[in-house]
């Protein structure tokens, strides 16, 4: 094993690579893509970061647009052109084929979309390549493949259909389109199960097992029991043949690190401290969570849903603190609360800061495109069938 000597560390820690790295002293560079940024950034406290990114903004005109997710900080989301969930962003970035440069202030699956999405003339930049998602890198391309053997030698491969989160790799959405799949989103994935079981007699989806489980179990009227979850980590997902000919519904086993944080406890919890309160959660949350929950929705149904409650309302909302914090600001007379007692951001989401975002616009002041983000055409076009698999169905 390697250690690294000569450091000051607590008591009774050996200075291994894996302590150094929860302590913070220390990084893995197989974690994440693109943790070092090419260039200076201005310090996080520079008091003139607003009116710089103002000023690039201001420079670049409409050669620019700037997407910003619901769950980016406020310091970022006010200089997006559009906010909305990731899908919604790359539709709006394609519709924008006079702006040659798309600055998407989200995550790297959300700009591997954009770039599957807009015109070959536009390019799509990313302000941080460490910006990622925990639920996205936990299906990586080697491993579905694999999967798919794993199916294919317990003869159901023929039968299944894979149905993907939007919230995936690029490289996974190729694999979709690929293989006869769909794309979904929070919103449509019920109806996207539907199509998949009307063309299968069983699905593999892609990579958010919550989702899944919820939208099978309490909109499509299956068991518990129908469900089985496909671990990668474990030789043949730690199912056997038998397992994989019973079940319908073949999870990835993966989760938002956000959603997947909300308890029952937290539930409970927060109906005793708050009188009256309406808990409303996220389809990724889990599904005990889900089913003590009032009121599930994708994160579009949830800003919506408080946006139109009575004033004197009481809310719990389980998705991201960002978004819930600006709820709660956009609405002082209600009662609107994080579901956990406890500060969880989206720490990749939060990796778009001010100084990243100056960095990137400055760049293009400057003639230099930094970070883009390009998916390779084959990918890209596999991607794209899967995309629009998911915009030809029903009610879409």
């Amino acid at each position: 094993m390697t250690t690294i000597p000569d450091l000051d560390l607590p008591e009774g820690v050996q200075p291994t690579p894996l302590a150094l790295l929860m302590l913070g002293r220390g990084k893995d560079p197989h974690s994440e893509r693109g943790v070092e940024c090419p260039g200076d950034l201005p310090p996080a406290s520079d008091p003139d970061l607003v009116e710089r990114a103002r000023a690039a903004k201001e420079k670049l005109g409409g050669n620019l647009f700037v997407l910003g997710h619901h769950y980016q900080r406020d310091e970022v989301i006010q200089f997006a052109d559009v906010t909305g969930d990731s899908f919604k962003l790359a539709r709006e970035a394609a519709a924008r084929p006079e702006a040659p440069y798309i600055v998407f202030c989200g995550v790297h699956f959300m700009a591997e979309s954009a770039d599957i999405l807009t015109a070959a003339h536009q390019q799509v930049i990313l302000p941080d390549l460490a910006a990622g998602c925990s639920m996205a890198d936990m299906a990586a391309i080697e491993q579905v493949e694999e999967a798919w053997e794993v199916l294919q030698d317990a003869g159901v491969a023929d039968v299944t259909v894979p149905v993907s989160y939007m919230n995936s790799s690029a490289d996974i959405k190729g694999f979709t389109g690929r293989h006869g799949g769909t794309i979904c989103t929070s919103s449509n994935a019920k109806r996207a199960l539907e199509w998949a079981f009307a063309k299968g007699e069983k699905v593999l989806f892609l990579p958010d097992q919550h989702l899944g489980r919820n939208t099978a179990v309490l909109q499509l009227g299956m068991s518990l029991d129908d469900c089985v979850v496909y671990d990668p980590h474990k030789p043949a997902g730690g199912l056997t043949a038998d397992q994989l000919r019973a079940a319908r519904m073949i999870l990835w086993r993966g989760h938002c690190s956000v959603h997947g944080r909300f308890t029952l406890e937290c539930v409970k919890d927060v109906r005793e401290r708050i009188p009256d309160v309406t808990v409303l959660v996220h389809p990724e949350c889990r599904h005990e969570v889900v089913t003590n929950a009032d009121l599930v929705g994708s994160t579009e149904y949830i800003i919506k849903t408080v946006d139109a409650a009575p004033a004197g309302s009481a809310w719990a909302v389980g998705t991201e603190l960002n978004l819930v914090k600006r709820l709660a600001k956009r609405h002082p007379d209600k009662t609107i609360v994080f579901l956990d007692r406890t500060v969880c951001f989206c720490s990749t989401m939060n990796r778009i800061d001010l100084p990243h975002l100056v960095w990137a616009l400055e760049s293009l002041v400057d003639g230099r495109v930094v970070n883009r983000i390009q998916v390779d055409e084959d990918t890209a076009h596999w991607a794209r069938v899967a995309l629009d698999q998911m915009l030809a169905l029903p009610g879409a």
